[in-house]
């Protein structure tokens, strides 16, 4: 067995209701002065409010920056910075979806130790330090509540991440009420993206692939597998949202130590340039990727469609897997090819050579990819 490290939030606190605690546990464990960061969506869907009374109730000044949006360009992190530093905050709480509380986690660093974005992109350089910091998610997705990674746009189209064990939070609080008003579609695309997570982690190429990511990427897949179709057609089930949000953890708890690979790197100049949403852009690249994969991870993929795909054949190989995860896309009405989307076919080389930018994911795929393999997948996608 090589050596690995592996990396966590240090306290998870997970219940249905449990937003309703967050004024107690922000006092008890990180500070006085909080500055919210979250979307209008969610303020205007009520999401917010049960956080904020909860807060004011146990005598928590707050703030609220409610500018996040999908993509989040470095203007919008600077600027909820300046929020924070303008309402002295002595913590951080990220409420949302992904883009929330990757903002979330650069503005508690640069709000504190004053550290130009330039100078911290990449793996490890970030010095800090920062403040205290929480993060809710509201989908089941991300598992951004205990990764140590951020990702903003820079420029008009390309994607780059901060990723330093800095900014995994103090505290996940996983409330699986805040995810029962998702709309299907968000549901199916934020659960792909989960089930992508495990996936990738599991079969990574990454020196630090680890007993640990590899069983918490099996348990993920369990508990997405037998959840994601009810959670997206009965989204009022309390149960398989928990099990999705619990799931979506556990992968990201994986992959934060297991690094994921070509099906992000593919997936991420779509978002750039079409705005197509993270989980999308997953599932809509990743089935080729699988494809691509096979002759080097097959036997992975073989020991893994069992826990993702419970509906599958005992037996059922790299194929059936592959075959299995592109029904269920289908099957959850997530659009199946590119063109779908809208990328027209005139993008695919741009996209290809965008792709091939995002070496720190290229490097942990289990077969090598170069940038016409990334046109080809592309183009067997489109």
């Amino acid at each position: 067995m090589r050596d690995f490290t592996f990396d966590t939030t240090p306290s998870v606190i997970f219940g249905a209701g449990s937003i309703r605690r967050i004024g107690e546990l922000i006092r008890a464990r990180l500070g006085t002065r909080a500055l919210v960061v979250t979307d209008a969506g969610l303020v205007r869907a009520g999401l917010v409010a049960p956080a904020l009374d909860a807060l004011e109730r146990s005598g928590v000044a707050v703030a609220v920056y409610d500018a996040v949006v999908a993509d989040p360009p470095e203007s919008l992190v600077l600027a909820a910075a300046d929020a924070a530093r303008a309402h002295g905050a002595d913590c951080v709480v990220g409420l949302g979806g992904g883009s929330s509380l990757d903002v979330a986690k650069v503005v508690a660093l640069v709000a504190r130790s004053g550290e130009a974005l330039a100078d911290i992109y990449g793996v490890g350089l970030a010095r800090g330090p920062r403040l205290p910091l929480m993060l809710v998610p509201t989908t089941a997705g991300t598992g951004s509540e205990v990764t140590p990674i951020s990702i903003l746009t820079t420029g008009a189209h390309e994607k780059r991440g901060v990723v330093t064990r800095l900014i995994i939070p103090d505290v996940a609080l996983l409330d699986p009420d805040l995810t029962l008003g998702l709309p299907p579609a968000v549901t199916a695309a934020t659960g792909v993206d989960a089930m992508v997570h495990a996936i990738e982690a599991y079969t990574s190429a990454s020196p630090n692939n680890n007993p640990l990511s590899r069983a918490l990427a099996l348990e993920a897949l369990r508990l997405l597998g037998a959840n994601i179709r009810r959670a997206v057609h009965e989204g009022g089930d309390r149960e398989a949202r928990s099990g999705m949000l619990l799931g979506s953890m556990l992968a990201g708890q994986a992959f934060a130590n297991s690094p994921v690979a070509a099906v992000h790197a593919l997936a991420y100049p779509l978002g750039g340039h079409f705005g197509i949403p993270h989980g999308l852009s997953n599932a809509l690249v990743l089935p080729q990727v699988l494809r691509f994969n096979a002759p080097a991870c097959g036997a992975l993929y073989a020991e893994i469609a069992p826990h993702a795909l419970p509906d599958l054949a005992p037996v059922a190989g790299a194929d059936g897997f592959v075959t299995g995860i592109e029904r269920l896309c289908a099957e959850l009405g997530l659009p199946p090819r590119l063109r779908d989307a809208g990328v027209p076919e005139s993008a695919l080389d741009l996209l290809a050579d965008d792709a091939m930018k995002q070496t720190r994911l290229l490097v942990n795929n289990p077969r090598p990819l170069t940038r016409n393999d990334a046109r080809a997948i592309y183009g067997a996608a489109w």
